[in-house]
């Protein structure tokens, strides 16, 4: 009886344990896609205060993905380096603790998913990027980052030529390795395989000196 107890004991703090990373051991599948490729350029916005917030809500600037999404991103990365450009990243694992607080400011579908069924951003299967040239400079979009504005929209007709050309070379060189734009943000991307991959609520500096 009592080993049966313990035994109980034991199962009750390793499902507790799970249901704190909001998943289980086998499906923290995150890489750090800074050290899987340097070149790309890193500036998690939310790991700062210079975001829609206006608050630092990441416990660390790592940009974490599935370990497919994150290979298919470094595969985008080199066939931008033909052409003397480079990604850099906004965003990518968001956990799910930050995805309520961006709601409780922002509860429009429309730019924030519901973290009732969460966002792919918490499911480490979506990406905000845009280019940058060979000296680091970005190249010229429709709007800033998180521009929730009608001016956002991936195939927002009213821009500037350049502008433009830029955002289709972005689609195209995503689409490409298996992303796919969204209508509402023309820097967000999901990966292709968005419905295999469960919700997360890992903080960020769980991964600072694992990966």
């Amino acid at each position: 009886m009592k080993n049966r107890r313990l035994y109980l004991l034991q199962l009750i703090l390793i499902l507790s344990l799970l249901s704190l990373f909001g998943c289980a051991k086998e499906e923290i599948d995150l890489v750090n896609v800074g050290k899987l490729d340097p070149s790309i350029i890193i500036d998690l916005r939310y790991a700062t205060a210079n975001n829609f917030l206006g608050d630092t809500l990441y416990s660390a600037n790592i940009c974490l993905l599935r370990q497919d999404v994150a290979r298919r991103l470094v595969l985008v990365q080199q066939d931008l380096q033909k052409q003397n450009l480079s990604l850099k990243i906004w965003d990518g694992y968001r956990p799910l603790s930050v995805q309520k607080k961006m709601w409780a400011r922002l509860p429009d579908a429309n730019y924030v998913a519901d973290p009732k069924t969460g966002s792919n951003h918490n499911r480490g299967a979506a990406v905000d990027v845009t280019l940058v040239d060979a000296d680091g400079n970005e190249l010229e979009m429709p709007t800033e980052f998180d521009d929730f504005s009608e001016r956002a929209a991936a195939e927002y007709p009213d821009v500037s030529e350049a502008a433009r050309k830029n955002r289709e070379l972005l689609q195209t060189a995503m689409k490409k390795q298996g992303f796919e734009p969204i209508r509402s943000e023309w820097w967000h991307f999901n990966d292709r395989d968005i419905k295999k991959y469960a919700v997360m609520d890992i903080p960020l500096d769980y991964f600072e000196n694992k990966k």
